[in-house]
Parts: C-alpha cells; sequence; structure tokens
C-alpha cells in the first residue's frame, strides 16, 4: 500500500482532495499579524481572505516547515509507502524542508519507500498533476511507476494565465515597482507561463483584459495536446473573478469540447502573490520550454 500526498497550493477543494484520496498538508498566511490556514475552501476562509485583500490588507506566505512535514508524513508512513508531490521549487523553498523531513523519517522507517516530488508545478497545475497521478494509482500502477511516469511528465503540465493587476506581484517581488505602476496606469493585462522549471515567465504585455482573453486562448492552441481534439484535463482558477473565469471556461468549451473542463478558486496562498482579478488555465501539452 501507499499514499500520494500533496499541499494546499493545488487550489482545489479539500473535498475534492478527500475524495481522491489525496491528504494534503495546509499552508499558512498572516494578516496583520495573525496567522491563518489554508482551509481549501471547507470553510469561510476563502471569503474572509478577498475581503481582507479588499479592505487594503497585506498577506504574507510562510514556508511549511521540517517539523510539520513529520508530523503530516508519520501517519502516512504507518499505513506504507508515500509518494509527497510538493508545490514548484521555482516558486517556493519548501521542497528543501519536504526532502530534510524524508530524510530524517527514513530513519524511522526504514521500510518504507519514501518520494518527494518537485512537480515543477504550482495552483491549479499541481492539483491537476496531482489528480492524474491518482489516476495511475487507481489503475493499479504501483508507487515506482507512478513516481517515474511523474517525473517524465511533470514538464509537460501547462500553467497560462493573465491578471488584471500587477500590484501584487509588485509586492511579492515578481515585478519592480516601476513596471507595476506604470502597467496598472495603462491598463495593462499581462500574460504569462511556466518554463520546464515552473519559473514564471512573460508570454506578451496586452493593452486590454479582450486582448489578453485572445493570446492567452492563442497559447492553449499552440502548445496543447491534440489540438481541437484534446479529451483531457483542462482546469481553470481564478482569484476572486468568476465572471472572467466563466467567459474563459466558455471559450475553451467551444474549441475543446471533449475536454474535461472545470473551474476551482485560486486560495490565498497563490493569491496573496497574484491578489485578485487573475485567470488561471492548466492542461497537458508539449514538454514545456526552459
Amino acid at each position: 500500500m501507499y499514499t500520494i500526498s500533496c499541499e494546499s497550493t493545488v487550489d482545489l477543494d479539500l473535498q475534492h482532495m478527500n475524495n481522491r484520496q489525496i491528504p494534503t498538508i495546509a499552508y499558512t498566511y498572516t494578516i496583520d499579524g495573525q496567522e491563518y490556514v489554508d482551509d481549501m475552501r471547507s470553510g469561510n476562509g476563502l471569503a474572509l481572505f478577498y475581503n481582507k485583500l479588499a479592505a487594503g490588507k497585506n498577506s504574507h506566505t510562510s514556508l511549511i516547515n521540517v517539523e510539520r512535514y513529520k508530523d503530516f508524513f508519520r501517519p502516512l508512513l504507518d499505513k506504507g509507502d508515500l509518494l509527497h508531490v510538493v508545490f514548484s521549487s521555482a516558486l517556493s523553498n519548501s521542497v528543501v524542508n519536504a526532502l530534510n523531513a524524508a530524510e530524517q523519517l527514513r530513519e524511522e522507517y526504514p521500510d518504507r519507500k519514501i518520494y518527494i516530488l518537485d512537480s515543477t508545478c504550482a495552483c491549479v497545475g499541481l492539483g491537476m498533476f496531482a489528480d492524474c497521478l491518482a489516476d495511475l494509482r487507481d489503475s493499479g500502477k504501483n508507487i515506482d511507476e507512478v513516481y517515474q511516469w511523474a517525473l517524465l511528465n511533470r514538464g509537460k503540465v501547462h500553467h497560462i494565465f493573465y491578471s488584471t493587476t500587477l500590484t501584487y506581484f509588485r509586492r511579492s517581488g515578481r515585478v519592480g515597482a516601476a513596471t507595476a505602476l506604470v502597467g496598472n496606469l495603462l491598463h495593462i493585462c499581462p500574460v504569462m507561463n511556466t518554463d520546464i522549471n515552473g519559473k514564471i515567465v512573460p508570454v506578451a504585455r496586452c493593452m486590454s483584459e479582450t486582448k489578453a482573453v485572445g493570446k492567452l486562448l492563442d497559447k492553449i492552441a499552440q502548445t496543447v495536446r491534440d489540438g481541437a481534439d484534446y479529451d483531457g484535463k483542462l482546469w481553470l482558477g481564478h482569484s476572486d473573478y468568476i465572471s472572467a473565469a466563466n467567459n474563459v471556461a466558455a471559450k475553451l468549451k467551444l474549441a475543446y469540447p471533449k475536454a474535461d473542463i472545470r473551474l476551482f478558486d485560486i486560495g490565498p496562498v497563490i493569491a496573496s502573490h497574484c491578489g485578485p482579478g487573475t485567470v488561471f488555465v492548466c492542461y497537458w501539452g508539449d514538454e514545456r520550454k526552459n
């Protein structure tokens, strides 16, 4: 027996993760000196989080430390082997703590296999990737087969998104203050994706949201597996921006009628860095570029 586990930055609902039998460790975030746990839509935490952002509050995120990982891993290892899928190392150093925790626990559990997998994925892309690993598990693949498949295919999960504000990207250090100021004044909507390592890279700076959506759809068409016949997972996330996300989802349904299209809320950890007004699309495609 083995367990596939993940982290709350999957940005899927906790109920979904429980239904898929993927235990999930929660990140935390701090607003006005008070620490909150990412409840993954199991309570009212997300609504309170966005209300605080709307009131002008800043949110800061923290790494998951070694001891929290060990406390999370132990009951899973009591049951069997473990494959833990980590938030992209290009966006968080939590993977270092997960690896250290695993190394220490190997002394306590010498007969267990413990795999820590850098997904190179984030947000709904991480959730989609973990969900596909659960599909493999449920089909009868053993832990080594799932782990090897994951290593070979993690770079084929595409993440492309646009945002209507650069304010939060400036706060998290992903763009400079001058760039953010000019971008917000000109109402620029940046379109971004991730490279092979999971690092965020720019695709285009669009002068309107309509153009940003068009660029996003063009980029998907260029890279999606099987083109218009794509029948895999095509999952969307949004940060308090349901109307725009529904608009993009409707266009994707027309372009990819066979796809499994679902819509999720972006949680407080990712939204602390992108802010409200972001639409995020994930799908399987060609190997991401360097």
